[in-house]
């Protein structure tokens, strides 16, 4: 019994004797939480020794991989062997427990600060000075970048107005500049909507034939998937039969009522061959604003389909693309206020898009200039429009289509695209022409007719007038010539 407990005694004390002569060093790095770009921080390196130190060492450890393994980059540095203020000659068999700080400052951190931070520390072996004990600790700084901007567009904007089928819309939230992505959802006129999500997509940046030929699969698969949308959102409604034939008779009652600007094409194509026949006698003041409603029946209950998409950039930031679709009541949906509210760890409270979905109503139409002569070039421009209570612009935007009443246009065509419409040297014939611009977008169609008034331009009649005075002066001057001549011819042939 003797001799085992002999021996772990000497073991005990062999082990103690070791400590007292080797020391003893603990490196830890206080955490952090995630840090906000442009943010001060402060890093904390503590460690815990016996010894003597030699040297403090902050390196960072960059993303970029090289031959060998991670590049280091040296922050700072702390040498005791050149540091008067500190000794290093002390007792070696003296023991104390010493605990020590060394701190690195990070002012406004940027994007390039983020990732691993190693503190190394060396101390002195007690059993030799030219042995050095090392120990080291690391942490990870996270930056966080909040979201630049936040806007909401509409999808395959600019989109006519479905008159007698239901169509489906889509908004588009839009959120760049943020790290880590953020988290999207929409709400309508403040209350959460409730959505049926789809497949969420990831993608990474990449070169720009890259880009466009994913942009081209991206359009390709949401024409898809908005068919797809369009099939289960019209099949999952409940219509009721009776009140579509009911108001399919009702529309052709009314077809044959329809006022001016809102005829169907076939309609407007016998109005059009009729006054190329006839001189046109109607009575038309000189602005008319009509408005066409949809001539279907939708549920006020559609299904809402979500659809998150998110995109790596080339700065490190993501960007985020939320989408929401639905079948469209413009009944129901005009002046509904959708917004798109953002979640974010750098932020302290949610940053938000609004818009406020709104058919056109009237264009205000401009003409230049005021009084237009023969052979002025006039150009008709939508200005505006006479918005609603809550509206305070028209959203999705509208598409313009101009056109004459009773014929064509100036240069032969039947429309013109475009918010401005413009007459090249306008002739005396186009005066008190009715000119329509109408406006739509998917909530609703609206048309404007103005009456285009042209003066006479003096210029040109003085013109006209001088040269009918130069031609009656020049054949006066060749009558007068003529008339001596045959004199002449006379004379010589009495002589």
């Amino acid at each position: 019994m003797t001799g085992p407990l002999a021996l772990c005694c000497l073991l005990l004390l062999s082990a103690h004797t070791l400590s007292l002569t080797a020391g003893y060093l603990t490196v830890s790095i206080e955490p952090l939480p995630h840090v906000v770009i442009g943010d001060t921080v402060t890093l904390k390196c503590n460690f815990q020794t016996d010894g003597n130190l030699r040297e403090i060492v902050w390196f960072r450890v960059s993303t970029q991989v090289i031959e060998g393994g991670s590049a280091k980059q040296k922050i700072f540095t702390y040498d005791a062997m050149y540091n008067t203020s500190y000794s290093h000659m002390e007792d070696n068999h003296k023991r104390e427990d010493l605990v020590y700080q060394s701190t690195v400052r990070l002012p406004e951190v940027q994007m390039e600060d983020d990732g691993l931070y190693e503190c190394h520390v060396g101390i002195y072996d007690r059993s030799s000075r030219d042995k050095v004990i090392l120990a080291s600790g690391s942490i990870t700084l996270t930056v966080i970048v909040p979201p630049k901007s936040i806007s909401v567009v509409a999808a395959n904007s600019p989109a006519p107005f479905s008159r007698y089928e239901a169509q489906n819309f889509t908004l588009v939230c839009i959120v760049t500049g943020a790290k880590p992505a953020p988290m999207v959802y929409f709400k309508r006129d403040g209350e959460l909507i409730d959505v049926v999500p789809t497949a969420q997509s990831f993608s990474s940046v990449g070169s720009v034939g890259d880009k466009s030929k994913d942009q081209g699969q991206e359009k390709n698969r949401i024409k898809s998937q908005a068919g797809l949308w369009s099939s289960q959102v019209l099949t999952s409604r409940d219509i009721d039969d009776t009140k579509l034939q009911k108001t399919l008779s009702l529309l052709e009652q009314e077809g044959k009522l329809a006022r001016l600007g809102q005829d169907g094409p076939e309609l407007g194509e016998e109005q059009g061959s009729k006054s190329d026949t006839e001189p046109t006698t109607e009575v038309i003041p000189e602005t008319v604003v009509s408005r066409e409603f949809p001539r279907w029946v939708q549920s006020s209950d559609p299904l809402y389909y979500f659809q998150h998409r998110q995109q790596a950039v080339g700065d490190g930031t993501m960007e985020v693309r939320a989408m929401l679709t639905w079948s469209l009541n413009p009944q129901l949906d005009n002046e509904a206020l959708f917004s798109c509210e953002v979640n974010h760890p750098a932020l302290s409270m949610p940053m938000q898009a609004e818009v406020t979905l709104a058919a056109p109503r009237g264009p205000k139409l401009s003409m230049s200039p005021s009084k237009a002569k023969v052979g002025d070039t006039v150009r008709i421009t939508v200005q505006g429009f006479q918005l609603g209570p809550s509206a305070s612009e028209v959203f999705p935007e509208p598409m313009f289509t101009w056109t004459k009443v009773g014929g064509r246009l100036l240069d032969g065509s039947e429309e013109h695209d475009g918010r401005e419409l413009v007459l090249e040297r306008v002739p005396a014939e186009l005066n008190g022409s009715m000119f329509r611009c109408t406006a739509q977008n998917p909530l609703g169609s609206t048309d404007t007719h103005t009456r285009l008034i042209v003066f006479d331009n003096p210029r040109l009649r003085k013109g006209k007038e001088h040269f009918i005075a130069i031609d009656t002066a020049a054949s006066q001057c060749s009558l007068t010539l003529t008339s001596m001549l045959l004199l002449l011819s006379f004379t010589c042939e009495l002589t």
